[in-house]
């Protein structure tokens, strides 16, 4: 059985970009268990299971609108995907 692996890796802000210094523990399979943001004024968004982080500056409603504009890309790019995926199937499959 594979154990965990700590990673060290910088994250941006979800509002403003700014980076910051996060060890991350994921699973062999590469889910993330838990995470520490070790930089100086940045904490982890909470309820999410992809790493976010954001300034200890920014409020909650700064972070929420980020994190809503971030979610509606990410479904765009989703759904580019999924188009691209259905051009280049072949017919009957």
């Amino acid at each position: 059985m594979s154990e965990n692996k700590n990673v060290a890796e910088m994250h941006g802000c979800i509002v403003c970009a700014k980076t910051f210094s996060v060890l991350a523990v994921y699973t062999p399979d590469d889910r993330l268990v838990d995470c520490a943001v070790t930089s100086f004024g940045g904490h982890r968004v909470p309820g999410e299971e992809r790493l976010l982080v954001a300034c200890d500056t920014h409020t909650m409603d700064e972070i929420e609108a980020a994190h809503q504009r971030w979610q509606a890309r990410n479904d765009l790019e989703l759904d580019d995907d999924e188009q691209a995926d259905e051009k280049t199937a072949p017919n009957g499959l």
